[in-house]
């Protein structure tokens, strides 16, 4: 009996880089070893019990359809939340989504047409080219190195891939998997790009609150080119929230909007009980981020300090978000970290890390890199560091 084809849009839709290696991590587990889990940003903070409560005593008979654009009250207190970063908008301008990966699909949907290009900073957050795939758009990466911690490209190097075809630029502040912290003024050199080619410029700030050496500055706060601007957020990172699935797209450009809310028309409407968490979420007190921050500042601090004192690991110091890119003495970091996950452990112990192929448009780069999520404690950060200091040893002999 034959079987019907797979359609070519599924056969290029690529797996996970962040998960592939989860078989040998639960291989490792089954043998009882003890798996310390870099490799994914799910933050070990407590969700809020405040906003756990919000839905706990929500009373209602009928749980209901939202609003496709999400429900009024809650994009109404999502204006409260942004204005406290100098962001002004209104209520209209935003689309509750289906968690931040929604929202940008969205985005692309939105902006692009299928064959269209979209230019992003590489290493980038591996998803994107799932989303471009399902959008039918080409990505168009601009490299930027670990030498000087990831900064935003010269802007020479994004006009040299500008064609007929652009019609967007991407970026994540702070950058995933990079952990780098775009300042004000590279963000003003990308407004004098977008200015100059009439492009949109796609920002993914789902890690604002999460940032250690200066504020964040959001592509929102861009004079003079407001219906250029998507931004796209969630409430996953921000508010240890990771399985809520909430999202939003923010744009004051009205025509854009109203196509974006056609796309969440189509599937009708994003997670009711979702959006009181989110919305309870705008009411935490204001100090509740300086603990969080300080938190994951000590952990960056210390996860940094410790990779650059093993012989041949070189990791920058990442400005935000909670991921840090190192570079490793090894010739290839996808066969080390399956290597380390299905052959190796130190005091019953391993570590699992995300390959950096997985960042970049093409697998032969980054192949001595990894991305480390500091969301665990820090003595596990000090044993996971410990474990693959001892693992780096065992695989070079």
């Amino acid at each position: 009996m034959k079987t019907p084809a797979i359609s070519q849009r599924g056969e290029v839709m690529p797996p996970s880089p962040i998960r592939k290696l989860v078989p040998y991590a639960e291989a490792a587990k089954k043998k009882g070893i003890h798996v310390y889990h870099l490799n994914i940003g799910q933050p070990d903070i407590e969700t809020p019990p405040q906003i756990l409560d919000a839905v706990r005593d929500a009373h209602f008979k009928i749980l209901e359809y939202s609003h496709s654009a999400g429900n009024e009250s809650y994009r109404k207190k999502l204006v409260e939340y942004y204005r406290r970063y100098n962001i002004a908008i209104n209520y209209t301008d935003v689309v509750i989504t289906t968690g931040g990966s929604e929202a940008i699909l969205f985005a692309m949907m939105s902006c692009l047409d299928p064959g269209d290009e979209i230019i992003i900073p590489e290493p980038f957050y591996a998803n994107y080219n799932g989303f471009a795939v399902e959008a039918g758009v080409t990505i168009i990466p601009v490299a930027s190195y670990i030498d000087n911690g990831f900064a935003l490209p010269p802007i020479e190097d994004f006009e040299k891939v500008i064609t007929p075809k652009t019609k967007a630029i991407l970026i994540c502040n702070p950058n995933n998997p990079t952990g780098y912290l775009y300042t004000q003024q590279e963000l003003d050199t990308l407004r004098q790009l977008i200015q100059k080619h009439n492009l949109y410029l796609i920002a993914d700030e789902a890690y604002r609150e999460f940032c250690y050496e200066g504020g964040h500055f959001s592509a929102l706060q861009l004079q003079g080119v407001e219906n250029n601007v998507v931004m796209v957020d969630t409430i996953s990172k921000r508010y240890s929230a990771c399985g809520a699935r909430i999202g939003a797209l923010v744009s004051r450009n009205k025509l854009l909007i109203e196509t974006v809310i056609k796309f969440a028309q189509a599937r009708l409407s994003p997670p009711t009980m979702e959006q009181m968490l989110g919305e309870a979420a705008v009411d935490l007190p204001a100090n509740y981020f300086d603990v969080i921050k300080a938190e994951y500042k000590s952990r960056r601090d210390l996860l940094v300090q410790l990779l650059n004192k093993v012989p041949g690991v070189y990791c920058p110091n990442p400005g935000g978000a909670f991921y840090a890119m190192a570079k490793l003495p090894v010739d290839n970091a996808d066969d080390f970290c399956k290597w380390i996950l299905e052959d190796f452990s130190y005091n019953n112990t391993t570590v699992m890390l995300a390959p950096a192929s997985g960042f970049y448009s093409k697998p032969e780069l980054g192949k001595n890199e990894v991305r480390l999520a500091y969301v665990l404690n820090k003595e596990a950060i000090s044993a996971a560091v410990a474990c693959l200091e001892q693992a780096l040893v065992e695989y070079n002999a």
